[in-house]
């Protein structure tokens, strides 16, 4: 790691596995979205294994078992939830498909790992609570954007140090490349849940997180469709306010406007302001230096530093949610706090005025 000053604000060590072949299985199910590579990835990186996948569409799970060979295919759902030695089953399904299926996983007696956003509506939320709360099994959620981000995690180290004092302000700024290729249901918000609810949730975990709130109020949110009338429930740029329980305040804005020139799919940036110092992440570009992505810039009473994440933090939510899940305890993530984020999400998108003229 580098900084500008060498002032020593050293990450934490690189996590470990936490547990050997065979001693944690989990099963892949439901492939409609790419991040089920980076969760599968995650948990094997931390010693998980990786038994079974099974999607009704043969094309995705070819395309899964080139990168994961060793897993089974299975031939139904029901055959992963069905084998006693699965303790968890991680799911990228149609976002307003994926509380349906964390409740049969958890019916079933396993925890849980979803992508985000984890569910669309209040009554999804609603019936994973009760779920969750009558069975005591996990309804893990992939916020990628922080829990798999190196500098997200350094920058949540640097917090929990108190580098920058107490947390008054987030903002998150999520741009995303909209691309082509994209499935039709990604065009459908019934489906998707819009802008604020899918990329959102992102930003308003990463802001209950960094300023270490449990609560938080909706103060104004928006969502528009600027440029794409081809897809009229496309939300294509999406705003929204939060004031948190312990007082400091969040906003973010997340868009599909990421231009060609752009070396990545997104400039996304995350701003921490705290009474003693302030962070600026740039997670996935040094825009114009070609430096990579990875950067935590940090000013506190001393000096200006910039540290270098990649390849010097890693990953600990997934080996804290292995244990977690072995040891029932909440140390990844705690399950409200999953929760919340997700209601502050759909509350979001549920109360947002239209921008579009």
């Amino acid at each position: 790691m580098t900084t500008t000053s060498g002032a020593a604000y050293a990450p934490e060590p690189i996590p470990a596995p936490v547990v050997g072949p065979g001693e944690f299985v989990f099963g892949a199910v439901r492939l409609d979205h790419g991040h089920i590579y980076g969760m599968s990835e995650g948990l094997a990186a931390a010693g998980a294994t990786l038994k079974w996948v099974y999607d009704p569409d043969p094309a995705k799970v070819a395309a899964f078992s080139e990168r994961f060979p060793d897993a089974r295919v299975a031939r139904s759902e029901e055959e992963v939830l069905d084998d006693d030695e699965v303790r968890l089953v991680a799911g990228a399904a149609v976002t307003s498909e994926r509380c349906a299926l964390g409740l049969r996983a958890i019916e079933a007696g396993k925890d849980y790992f979803t992508d985000k956003a984890p569910l669309t509506t209040l009554e999804q939320l609603a019936a994973a609570r009760e779920a969750t709360a009558r069975t005591g099994r996990k309804y893990a959620v992939y916020y990628s954007e922080r829990i798999h981000v190196e500098a997200a995690v350094l920058a949540g180290q640097l917090i929990d140090a108190g580098a920058i004092g107490r947390v008054v302000q987030v903002m998150g700024l999520g741009p995303h490349r909209l691309g082509t290729g994209r499935p039709d249901w990604f065009f459908e918000k019934e489906k998707y849940g819009g802008i604020l609810c899918d990329i959102g949730s992102h930003n308003f975990e990463q802001m209950l997180y960094y300023a270490g709130a449990k609560d938080a109020e909706v103060g104004y949110s928006a969502i528009a469709n600027y440029h794409h009338p081809e897809h009229p429930e496309l939300d294509d740029f999406g705003e929204a306010t939060i004031v948190m329980d312990n007082g400091a305040t969040g906003y973010c804005r997340v868009d599909w406007f990421t231009p060609d020139g752009l070396s990545t799919w997104g400039d996304g940036r995350t701003f921490v302001l705290g009474t003693d110092g302030y962070l600026e992440l740039r997670k996935y570009v040094n825009v114009g230096t070609q430096d990579g992505p990875g950067h935590v810039f940090l000013v506190d009473g001393k000096d200006e530093h910039h540290l270098v994440a990649d390849g010097n933090v890693g990953y600990p939510f997934f080996g804290e949610l292995i244990v977690d899940c072995l040891e029932r305890t909440e140390t990844a993530m705690t399950q409200e706090h999953a929760f919340k984020a997700a209601e502050l999400s759909v509350r979001a998108q549920l109360g947002a005025r239209s921008l579009t003229p």
